[in-house]
């Protein structure tokens, strides 16, 4: 496997768009019950376990960077053959792999659980997932710039799910947020950590690197994209917070979607139903980037068409969400999915760093001592 990516101008777009695939792959399923698991950790706080949240992707982002510079074009499968040898990287790839394989199962079964709960309950999940994951394969056959021209679109029709948020906003208390300050470092740190589902996909970067065309503007629309997922994380917790009482925002399963049931207008009695139907472009943007990795991954490490891992995958992920049907394991699932890309996202990066400048340094030295003793020989 090479370790810089060769791809076609067709298959490249400008770094602005990473504003919006950040915001796309982050703002899922996950945000819809944030708020209940941040307040179970940090309580009244819940807003500086997020502005920590917030910090720590920024910093993890930069050291993303800084280990992608090191290199021409390539991406994390890349960059790990070249540290870790063929094996070893070519191992951790997989891993890559699999994470994002239960991630993106994960995301499709949260929400054919929520249409299920809310609007049909007799529909059968594979349904649900047969036509979800047709819309993915479509917009993946299109190419790298139907996926971010998709991503762009739906992006942009989705935030005005938050518009319809005035009601609740009218109705939040601000004694729910006193006594400030009250939670110690360690709850804090906690409630930052329950944003993990959250916040997950920003990882992607190491493999989207080679397909943006300008990377000198990379960072402005990288970073700006995590300030504004931060952002409505805490907007929609605070929210939760305000408009809950105290006593009963642990135990309200999907926070934020519950809060559009206070919302009605005299020709829509049950906005709630609207908001669930319009919330699949929230969360195709994330299963068709977790799709691409996937495939392109698999492509990468082991030289299969990536249509025909695109297909393989689909119909896999299909067969799991048919047959999970406890809202226990689709629970268990994405704790599993919150801890694994905990380590992935958050950690590993600091990890990777020093071994990507330790390669840098021991290639240095032995072009220096072959530069050296050419210029020997010479004399």
């Amino acid at each position: 496997m090479e370790i810089n990516v060769k791809n076609s101008p067709g298959d490249t777009f400008r770094a602005f768009y990473m504003f919006f695939i950040l915001g796309g792959v982050q703002l899922g399923v996950g945000i819809m019950g944030a708020p209940r698991w941040i307040f179970i950790q940090a309580h009244q706080d819940s807003w500086l376990s997020i502005l920590i949240s917030g910090a720590a992707m920024i910093l993890v982002l930069s050291v993303m960077l800084l280990i992608l510079k090191q290199y021409d074009n390539a991406d994390i499968l890349g960059i790990q053959v070249d540290i870790f040898g063929k094996w070893l990287g070519s191992f951790l790839g997989i891993i890559y792999i699999l994470y994002f394989f239960m991630a993106n199962t994960t995301i499709l079964m949260n929400y054919i659980e929520i249409i299920q709960v809310f609007l049909y309950p007799t529909l059968p999940a594979y349904a649900l997932g047969f036509l979800i994951l047709t819309l993915i394969i479509y917009a993946l056959n299109g190419g790298m710039r139907t996926i971010v021209g998709l991503t762009f679109l739906f992006f942009l029709i989705s935030q005005l799910l938050a518009l319809l948020l005035y009601k609740p906003i009218e109705l939040i208390d601000w004694y729910h947020f006193l006594p400030m300050f009250q939670s110690s470092p360690i709850e804090l740190l906690k409630g930052a950590k329950a944003t993990t589902f959250t916040v997950l996909g920003f990882e992607m970067l190491f493999f989207l690197y080679p397909f943006i065309g300008d990377k000198e503007k990379l960072k402005r629309p990288v970073f700006l994209g995590i300030l504004y997922t931060t952002f409505i994380v805490l907007l929609v917790t605070c929210i939760a917070i305000g408009y809950y009482s105290l006593e009963n925002l642990p135990y309200v399963e999907w926070s934020v979607l519950t809060l559009y049931k206070s919302i009605s207008f005299p020709f829509i009695e049950r906005l709630d139903y609207i908001v669930i139907m319009m919330w699949i472009m929230v969360v195709i943007p994330a299963n068709v980037f977790l799709m691409w990795c996937m495939s392109h991954g698999v492509q990468r490490l082991f030289g299969l068409n990536e249509k025909v891992a695109m297909y393989g995958i689909a119909l896999v992920t299909l067969g799991i969400v048919s047959f999970v049907k406890s809202d226990a394991a689709v629970l268990e699932s994405t704790n599993w999915i919150a801890k694994i890309g905990f380590w992935i996202a958050f950690v590993y990066p600091f990890v990777l760093l020093p071994c990507v400048y330790l390669k840098k340094f021991i290639q240095k030295k032995k072009q220096q001592k072959k530069g050296n003793g050419g210029g020997h020989d010479d004399a």
